[in-house]
C-alpha cells in the first residue's frame, strides 16, 4: 500500500484541510478560464478599438496559448525546486500583475506582449490544481475534484456575460482589471490556508538540454497542428515532432535527472490514464469544433441559437461532477470512466442520424446534455487513478507528464476533424448538413477509443498502485 493509500484510508471522511487546499487550488484556474473566455468573446471589439486587423488581434489568444505551452514542461521541476505554496503564490501574483499590464496597454503590440507574459506565468499556474489536490486527497480525489471542477466550469459560462456587461459600460481595459480582485483574494487565501512546503522541496538540477527540446517542440507541435493546412505549418509540425522525439530519447537516457521523468509511464495505470486523458480531451475539443459548425453552417442556426444548444453540454458536465465521488467509491474508477465514455459515444448517434434526415433541436439538446454527463465522468476518475499509482514524492513530475498528454489531445483531434470537414466540403460553395456526417463518424470512433482506454483502468482507485 502506498503513502497515498495510507493517508486516504485513515477515515472515510475528508479532512477540512483537504477542502482548504481545494478552495485555494481552484481560484487560479477559475481566473484563467474567465480571463480566456472574456478575451475570446471580446477579440473583435479590442481589434476595432486598437485599429488592428483581426489577423493581428488573434495573437492576443494564440500568443497566450503558445506561451502557456512553452512553460508547461517546467511545472514539475519548479514545484520540486521552489515548493508548491511559494510557486503558487508567486505565479498568482505575477499573473495578476500581467493582467494590469494588459489593461494598461495602449497599442496592439503592447497588449500581445503582455498576453505572452501572462501566458508564460499561466503555463506554470494552470497544472497546479490537480497536483495540489492529488497530494492531499488520496483515494478521495474523485470526490474532491468533482466539486472543485464546478467553479472552473463556471468560468466559460460567466465569461461571455461579464464581457458583455463590461463592454457595455466600460472600456475594454476592465476585461483584464477584472482579474485584480480575484488575484488579491487568491494570494491572500493561499498565504493563509496552504501549509508550508519546505519539506517537499528537492534540489533537482535543471535539465537545460531537455528544456531546449521539449518546450519549443511542444509549441511547434501545437502551432503546426493548428496550421497544418499550410506548407509553413507542416514544416513547423515536422520540426516539433523531431524535437519531441529527441527529448524522449534524451529523457530515456537521463532518467530521473531529465526535466520530465518519462519513467512514470512505465507504471501501467498511469500510462493507461494518460491515454484516456488524451482521447477525453481530444473529443471534448473536437465536439466544440464540429457541433457549432454543423449547427451554424450546416443547419442555418444563428450563433446565439447554437450557443444555447451547445450550453447543454456544460449543464450536463455540471450535473455529473458532484456525483463523481459517490459513483467512483460505489462502482470504481474503471466503471465510471468507461461508462462515461460509452454514454458520450451513444450521444453522438443523434448527430449521425440528423445530417441525413431532419434536424431536431430537441434531440440536439438531449444528445449534448448526455455528452456533457458522459464527458464529465471520463476524466476525473482516470486522473485520480493516475495519481494514486504514483508515489507522493513524484506527483509533481507526474502532473507535468499528464498535463502534456491532456493538452496535446485537443489540437491533434481538432486538426484531424478539420481535415475531414474540409475534404467533405471540397468543391461545394456552401455547407450542407450531410457534409458533417464523416466528421461525426470520426468523433464517434474517437469516443470508442476513449472507452477502450478507460476499460484498462484499475477497478478501484485504492487498488491503482497494485495494478
Amino acid at each position: 500500500m502506498t503513502h497515498i493509500d495510507k493517508h486516504a484510508s485513515v477515515s472515510d471522511g475528508i479532512s477540512p484541510s483537504v477542502w482548504k487546499v481545494a478552495i485555494v487550488a481552484v481560484i487560479g484556474p477559475f481566473m484563467t478560464q474567465v480571463d480566456s473566455t472574456v478575451v475570446n468573446v471580446s477579440l473583435s471589439t479590442i481589434s476595432h478599438t486598437l485599429a488592428s486587423p483581426i489577423a493581428t488581434a488573434q495573437w492576443i489568444v494564440s500568443g497566450y496559448l503558445l506561451a502557456m505551452t512553452l512553460m508547461l514542461p517546467l511545472n514539475g521541476w519548479l514545484v520540486d525546486r521552489v515548493g508548491a505554496k511559494r510557486l503558487y503564490i508567486l505565479c498568482f501574483s505575477t499573473f495578476t500583475l500581467a493582467s494590469v499590464l494588459c489593461g494598461a496597454s495602449r497599442t496592439m503590440g503592447e497588449l500581445i506582449g503582455a498576453r505572452v507574459f501572462q501566458g508564460l506565468v499561466g503555463g506554470v499556474l494552470a497544472p497546479m490544481t490537480q497536483m495540489m489536490i492529488a497530494r492531499v486527497a488520496g483515494k478521495n480525489m474523485a470526490r474532491v475534484m468533482g466539486y472543485a471542477a464546478l467553479p472552473i466550469l463556471l468560468g466559460p459560462i460567466l465569461g461571455p456575460v461579464l464581457a458583455g456587461t463590461i463592454l457595455a459600460h466600460a472600456a475594454w481595459s476592465w476585461l483584464f482589471y477584472l482579474n485584480v480582485p480575484v488575484g488579491i483574494l487568491g494570494v491572500g487565501l493561499a498565504a493563509w490556508l496552504l501549509a508550508r512546503d519546505t519539506v517537499s522541496v528537492q534540489k533537482r538540477p535543471f535539465d537545460f538540454f531537455g528544456f531546449a527540446m521539449i518546450s519549443p517542440g511542444l509549441v511547434a507541435l501545437i502551432y503546426g497542428l493548428q496550421n497544418a493546412s499550410r506548407a509553413e505549418g507542416r514544416w513547423v509540425l515536422f520540426a516539433g515532432a523531431v524535437l519531441f522525439a529527441g527529448f524522449l530519447r534524451h529523457a530515456f537516457r537521463k532518467g530521473s535527472s531529465a526535466l520530465i521523468d518519462i519513467r512514470v509511464f512505465a507504471e501501467r495505470t498511469f500510462s493507461v490514464a494518460a491515454v484516456t486523458q488524451f482521447f477525453a480531451n481530444g473529443v471534448l475539443f473536437g465536439r466544440q469544433l464540429v457541433v457549432p459548425l454543423y449547427l451554424i453552417a450546416g443547419c442555418g442556426l444563428s450563433a446565439a441559437q447554437a450557443g444555447w444548444l451547445v450550453a447543454s453540454t456544460g449543464v450536463g458536465m455540471m450535473c455529473s461532477f458532484p456525483l463523481l465521488g459517490f459513483l467512483t467509491e460505489r462502482y470504481g474508477c474503471r466503471a465510471v470512466s468507461a461508462g462515461g465514455a460509452l454514454l458520450a459515444f451513444l450521444s453522438t448517434i443523434a448527430f449521425l442520424w440528423m445530417p441525413g434526415h431532419q434536424f431536431s433541436s430537441t434531440w440536439a439538446v438531449i444528445s449534448l446534455f448526455l455528452a456533457g454527463v458522459g464527458q464529465g465522468t471520463i476524466a476525473i476518475p482516470s486522473i485520480s487513478a493516475a495519481y494514486a499509482s504514483i508515489p507522493k514524492a513524484r506527483i509533481a513530475v507526474a502532473n507535468t507528464a499528464l498535463n502534456i498528454a491532456q493538452r496535446v489531445g485537443g489540437p491533434v483531434v481538432t486538426t484531424l476533424l478539420a481535415v475531414v470537414i474540409s475534404l467533405s466540403m471540397h468543391d461545394h460553395m456552401s455547407a450542407q448538413p450531410q457534409q458533417f456526417l464523416m466528421a461525426f463518424a470520426m468523433l464517434s470512433c474517437l469516443h470508442l477509443l476513449a472507452f477502450g482506454a478507460a476499460t484498462l483502468l484499475p477497478l478501484r482507485i485504492h487498488r491503482a498502485a497494485e495494478a
